[in-house]
């Protein structure tokens, strides 16, 4: 029902379809490197909104040669003077190939708005800009995606917590992300601001609500899917070889090469 939030994911339900999801990916591939197809999808929300943990789930069986992960650190002093789309531009994908892009240009409309890091010239122009800039890529032929992964600020503030807590994941709490606690107000007018501009017809927004991460992830993947109509590729047939018979190869002894420790064994 509206407004009434949903149950939790059984996790049982969840791995059982993130699987079959996950096959589908694999024939979207597949589709995608036979047909010469170029796909960018681009995944931009608040911190700590899932993004992360959607993408691994996205590339997790997926050939690292056809389907990359564009995540862009901030630009140099070089590529502050460039055209601002143009670093951008270089990871766009080739014939064949997939790219997910962990945050995109659209930094200049949430975190450089935000915390001042660009002039409100550059981002006017950004707004003016980025409309265009997408017509031609969809217009060159480019499948592009753009998803907007939505959390609530309590959800946000309790995995900020997590995070803090956790040895394996405090690396993700950054000194920004704290600045998005106290900033939570300005980046929601600028986020607001960024679709009535860039929400056009030839690149939608869709927006992944986001607080159960398991939910999420199954439904941006169903989606994404649904937006491309990839014919599953027939596999081609693959028959091993027989081993030939041996023409007497000896491996060498043991203590003539460097083992590392049996550390399995202290379990």
């Amino acid at each position: 029902m509206a407004g009434k939030k949903a149950a939790k994911l059984p996790r049982a339900a969840y791995e059982n379809e993130l699987l079959r999801l996950q096959t589908e990916l694999v024939k979207l591939q597949e589709w995608v490197r036979t047909e010469g197809a170029r796909l960018v999808v681009v995944f931009e929300g608040r911190d700590a909104a899932g993004k992360g943990g959607t993408i691994k789930r996205v590339t997790e069986h997926l050939n690292p040669r056809v389907a990359r992960i564009a995540a862009l650190p901030k630009p140099t002093e070089r590529q502050r003077t460039q055209w601002y789309f143009q670093r951008y531009v270089e990871h766009l994908p080739a014939a064949g190939e997939i790219v997910l892009f962990d945050r995109s240009w659209y930094n200049r409309a949430g975190v450089e708005r935000v915390m001042g890091f660009c002039t409100k010239e550059e981002y006017q122009r950004f707004l003016h800009q980025c409309p265009i800039f997408e017509r031609m890529l969809v217009e060159d032929g480019i499948l592009l995606r753009k998803y907007w992964f939505s959390v609530s600020d309590t959800e946000q503030e309790a995995r900020f917590r997590k995070r803090r807590e956790d040895p394996l994941r405090r690396w993700k709490l950054s000194p920004m992300d704290l600045e998005s606690i106290t900033r939570w107000e300005a980046y929601s007018r600028a986020k607001d601001s960024m679709l009535v501009h860039t929400d056009i017809p030839e690149a939608p927004w869709y927006v992944v609500e986001s607080d159960d991460k398991r939910r999420a992830r199954l439904n941006m993947i169903a989606h994404l899917l649904s937006t491309v109509p990839y014919p599953e590729v027939e596999p081609p047939v693959i028959a091993l070889p027989e081993r030939p018979p041996s023409t007497g190869y000896q491996r060498p002894p043991r203590d003539l090469q460097t083992y590392i420790p049996d550390h399995a064994a202290t379990l």
